[in-house]
């Protein structure tokens, strides 16, 4: 990584998620093998914070910046990170971004007014809505005094997040840092939103690379991973599930909604991300793929794959054929995956998906499939043009 200061690396040693198929790792990745229910909304069905929230506190946070709440405790959890050695608070870092930040906090205020005037708006209102709530609240609960911020870049922002935080790591700026994206947007008006655009699938079946593919299933949920400075991490003895090795950010400068023709923008991240890690398309042996189930985007995507390595190329698997399309979280959940599937030594299927497109030319992983795990590249391509890519690989 070209930020790595004095040979600094970077290890993933906890893994936090609250999603749809899944609460805690553990129960994600068996989310991961199995069939989804049929619903173009995937939400956290009876969702309850009180395991990781007072109800006083749970009161003053949109439902997104409970998630991250949750997912940050599970990650912790996972870390078995000490409270206070080996790291100062100081040089505790957090980034945690959303795509939209509290949708639905929002939108019931706006209601509040509409109905029964301004008077009886919350005086929370502001603090419910802002994008950075979640980042603030994990900061202030574990009392992390590092770099505390926000990325905002659609549906790369869970993978810009992580990136940030990794270079944090590797500057030397930070030991430590939380890193990942939360997302609760499925409000009355983004469906509709959403639906009149076309992109949500009308049949509620999520599945990338397919010839049938009709949209992405809307999601919601978090991820969250600690990131820690290798050689440390290794003198507690942590537990390290994988290191990052590269990132990587770019635009496509091409239009607010579609990707850019063939896939370039997306083609020239993953070069870049391939370049910061000192990998060759040869070595990597998975790649993590956005994977929406749009027609176009997965188009582009797959064409950008072709151009990177070639036909076959490595195989290629999405998982939002069973999370659906969690926007800003979806990054920081496909890096759980991935850091899971070195662990399990098993890249998870692309559910849903049953006959690939055949104008696409990539190896997309159907059935779960055993493999020597190995570097692996996940993408992330979003609204805007933003584009962000990971290598990661096993750890050292």
């Amino acid at each position: 990584m070209r930020e790595s200061l004095d040979g600094r690396r970077v290890a993933v040693t906890g893994l936090g998620v609250v999603a749809p198929c899944g609460v805690g790792a553990d129960a994600f990745w068996a989310g991961l093998l199995t069939p989804p229910d049929d619903r173009t909304e995937r939400r956290l069905e009876d969702w309850d914070p009180s395991p990781w929230l007072e109800h006083k506190e749970a009161r003053r946070l949109d439902r997104f910046a409970q998630f991250a709440i949750a997912a940050a405790a599970g990650a912790l959890d996972d870390a078995a990170l000490p409270a206070d050695a080996p790291y100062d608070d100081g040089r505790r870092g957090v980034v945690v971004g959303t795509g939209i930040g509290g949708a639905g906090s929002w939108e019931a205020q706006v209601g509040v007014l509409a109905e029964k005037g301004a008077r009886r708006v919350s005086p929370l209102t502001i603090p419910l809505v802002m994008p950075n709530s979640a980042a603030a609240a994990i900061s202030m609960r574990w009392g992390w005094r590092g770099p505390c911020e926000t990325i905002a870049t659609a549906c790369a922002t869970g993978t810009h997040s992580v990136a940030a935080g990794a270079r944090l790591v590797a500057s030397g700026r930070c030991d430590v840092v939380l890193a990942g994206g939360a997302e609760a947007t499925m409000t009355a008006t983004n469906i509709a939103a959403f639906r009149n655009m076309q992109a949500l699938s009308p049949s509620g079946v999520s599945r990338p690379f397919d010839v049938r593919r009709d949209g992405f299933c809307v999601s919601e949920g978090a991820a969250v991973l600690v990131l820690e400075e290798l050689a440390t991490a290794r003198r507690r003895g942590a537990r390290v599930y994988a290191e990052v090795v590269g990132t990587a950010s770019n635009a496509d400068a091409h239009h607010i909604t579609a990707p850019a023709p063939g896939g370039s923008g997306a083609a020239m991240c993953m070069r870049l991300a391939l370049q910061d890690a000192g990998v060759a398309p040869a070595d990597i042996g998975q790649v993590n793929a956005h994977g929406t189930s749009t027609p176009a985007n997965d188009g582009a995507e797959a064409s950008a794959i072709e151009t990177v390595f070639g036909r076959p190329g490595p195989p290629v698997t999405s998982i939002k054929g069973v999370t659906g399309h969690s926007l800003g979280a979806a990054g920081a959940m496909e890096a759980v995956s991935v850091a899971l599937s070195f662990a399990h030594r098993c890249i998870p299927p692309t559910m849903g998906t049953d006959s690939v497109d055949p104008d696409i030319g990539i190896d997309v992983v159907t059935a779960a499939r055993e493999w020597q795990p190995g570097p692996t590249i996940s993408n992330s391509f979003a609204f805007g043009g933003h584009n962000g890519c990971l290598v990661l690989q096993p750890a050292p």
